[in-house]
């Protein structure tokens, strides 16, 4: 048996030991960031890390949250919700009060879920899912928690934000995409709203595809042209949407390409100058907006990113999350998830643009500005190097993409 005054020795160096710990964990408020970083998806993980790193570093810079800086931690989920799952536990287990997750509806379904639960069981350590770009519509209305915030326009607004940009003369499209949740929802909303805003549109082809299995979308460009459309809509995302637009300018397909994702990284170089004036994405933001309403502020911070890196900054939703954040820490007067939770409903701020955002309480979805652009010569700031880039061709202000909700939300503490 160790003599007294040793076992008091040794339970005071565990005692530094753990206060030690316990004051690292504090000294930052840490993030989890789950989305693909290996496989198919990899280079979107990758993107949406470096833009959220190069914003924390802007945040940080102007004092973080409670004089505490923010710490983004990144987890490879491989595009599995299985791996999303372990993830989340590896987060609350370093009482993390935030993780977020961009890619993959039926990945924020998972997490919603077992968010939830992980906080109805653990009161004095829950964590706050922070959706950065998983838009199934469902997500903020059936499926909508009280812990859950949505920082992009779920796929219903998108979806109108499209059939409205459709011009007059098209009246038959094609619709492709992929073959789970959030494709789905996809799939439903577009035609809602082409049904509701354009009658005269006719719907020429309709397919679901496996989720990143297609190498070669030639034999889908074929049964496109033969359809006689003269647009094709799609919701895809990363290598789905790169090689079925590259595939169709490769073939001359004439056709015009809708999308919710073509802007993002990797999109404009896999398009090429085949798709000057053909291809228009639904959007939050592109380096061309700032100069185009004249805010200087917003274009040097864009150019910043441009500086540091070879592909362009297209991540303004992150900027507003973390300027959430730190707005609803700064007003909770705590790192406490709950304190910080209801400190986020109802907030107002404006984006680095100067548009008015709204975190709506009743479904924590975020009521913003949306933008469509089109890719195309003769812009101030080319994509990836193609001498094309994103113009501004119309903003829909937040008043304008703002639906109606059925979210029946269950606050802690209710009955």
């Amino acid at each position: 048996m160790l003599p007294g005054k040793w076992l008091t020795i040794l339970f005071g160096m565990a005692l530094a030991i753990a206060c030690g710990g316990q004051a690292s964990a504090q000294a930052t408020i840490k993030v989890a960031y789950t989305d693909p970083l290996s496989g198919p998806f990899a280079q979107v993980g990758d993107a949406n890390q470096k833009q959220m790193q190069y914003i924390i570093d802007h945040i940080n810079s102007k004092g973080g949250a409670l004089g505490k800086k923010f710490e983004l931690v990144p987890f490879d989920n491989k595009s599995q919700p299985s791996d999303a799952l372990i993830a989340l536990k590896s987060a609350t287990d370093q009482n993390m009060p935030f993780i977020m997750q961009c890619s993959g509806s039926n990945i924020a379904a998972a997490l919603i879920e077992a968010v939830e639960k992980h906080n109805e069981r653990n009161p004095d350590n829950r964590i706050i899912y922070l959706n950065c770009g998983a838009v199934a519509t469902e997500l903020t209305n059936e499926k909508c928690s009280f812990w859950h915030f949505r920082f992009d326009l779920h796929v219903g607004m998108k979806a109108e934000v499209m059939v409205r940009a459709l011009p007059k003369d098209v009246t038959k499209v094609y619709l492709i995409n992929q073959d789970y949740l959030f494709g789905q929802s996809v799939q439903r909303d577009v035609k809602a709203f082409l049904a509701k805003l354009r009658p005269d549109v006719q719907i020429v082809g309709d397919e679901l595809i496996p989720l990143g299995k297609i190498k070669d979308f030639s034999p889908y460009v074929t049964k496109i042209k033969a359809s006689g459309a003269q647009a094709l809509l799609t919701g895809n995302w990363g290598p789905d949407m790169n090689l079925l637009i590259k595939a169709g300018i490769d073939t001359g397909a004439d056709l015009s390409y809708y999308t919710f994702y073509a802007h993002l990284a990797g999109g404009p170089t896999a398009i090429g100058a085949g798709g000057d004036n053909r291809v228009l994405a639904v959007m939050s933001f592109s380096e061309n907006v700032a100069p185009a309403i004249g805010n200087a502020e917003a274009e040097a911070f864009t150019r910043g990113f441009r500086d540091k890196h070879k592909f362009d900054f297209s991540a303004a939703g992150f900027r507003t999350i973390f300027e959430y954040l730190q707005a609803a820490v700064n007003k909770a007067g705590a790192v406490d998830a709950g304190k910080i939770a209801a400190a986020m409903e109802d907030l107002k701020i404006k984006d680095f643009l100067g548009f008015d955002t709204t975190m709506r309480k009743d479904d924590h979805q975020i009521i913003t500005e949306y933008f469509v652009g089109t890719f195309k010569k003769g812009v101030k700031y080319d994509a990836e190097g193609t001498g094309l880039g994103w113009a501004p061709t119309a903003t829909i202000l937040a008043k304008d993409v703002d639906q109606p909700n059925t979210c029946k939300m269950k606050r802690p503490g209710a009955a």
